[in-house]
């Protein structure tokens, strides 16, 4: 299968690290002009260097902005006013008892997680439906339908980004944009191998000790028994953007590793 994404754009955010930055490169591997974004100007010229390092003819630009935010949405919906393709990828996870979760954190990660992905959909999506072409991605999680005992209010805002996600696919009906919803599982993203770093610094122990521990005491229903790559779940939103993927809406694809015990 040739992917050919040389006549779109695209905008990914939460692009300067992990899953973001996978997809940022898949899809300019594959010919789009591709926007990242990030809360830093920094962190987003590092990212934009190391996308043009795996793509070098690629179109890579940058907007630095807390998408948390309606303000920062706001000016990046101002600098870059429509797109292709929008990959609403950002988010934020913390291990953390629900009972030590407060009105302020579980409003925080609904920012975050949810109404950043909320507002640029409202806006792009629009455009998408009148040029009659688009794609729209929601970075969701497996822990979306199995809700983690560890970080309950994470998991609900994946939950969340489901239903978004099937109800702006059914919004656009007819008009040739896409909507679909991936749903990663335990993925070593840079925030994640930060997370188990500090877990065998302070035990003592090794990365892979900590992953091997991982999966069989909190997900012990991987069938691939270890953590995904960044780029496992690139692939799968590549796809989904690409002219092939035309039949796909409406849908929450699992990269998860099997960790999701369904058939479907």
């Amino acid at each position: 299968m040739n992917i050919d994404l040389s006549k779109r754009s695209a905008i990914v955010t939460g692009s300067t690290a992990g899953i973001g930055l996978a997809i940022a490169t898949g899809l300019a591997v594959a010919g789009a002009s591709v926007v990242i974004t990030g809360r830093t100007q920094g962190r987003v010229d590092e990212a934009i260097a190391a996308v043009k390092k795996a793509a070098p003819n690629a179109t890579v630009t940058g907007v630095a902005a807390d998408l948390g935010t309606a303000e920062d949405a706001a000016a990046l919906i101002k600098a870059v006013p429509e797109t292709d393709i929008l990959v609403n990828n950002l988010g934020i996870f913390e291990p953390k008892d629900f009972f030590a979760i407060d009105d302020a954190e579980w409003s925080r990660f609904f920012e975050v997680n949810v109404n950043s992905g909320v507002r640029l959909s409202r806006h792009y999506a629009r455009g998408m439906a009148e040029r009659g072409w688009g794609r729209v991605q929601f970075i969701s999680s497996e822990s979306g339908v199995q809700v983690p005992a560890e970080m309950v209010h994470y998991g609900v805002t994946k939950t969340a980004q489901l239903g978004v996600s099937r109800g702006l696919a059914e919004v656009l009906s007819g008009t040739g944009v896409t909507v679909n919803a991936i749903l990663p599982g335990p993925t070593l993203s840079e925030g994640v191998s930060e997370f188990f770093g500090k877990i065998a610094k302070d035990q003592g122990t090794t990365m892979e000790a900590v992953e091997k521990d991982f999966i069989q005491t909190h997900r012990p229903t991987s069938l691939i028994k270890r953590l995904l790559s960044v780029e496992e779940v690139a692939n799968a939103s590549v796809y989904l953007a690409s002219e092939q993927a035309s039949g796909t809406t409406g849908a929450a694809i699992r990269v998860d590793g099997g960790v999701t015990r369904s058939i479907i």
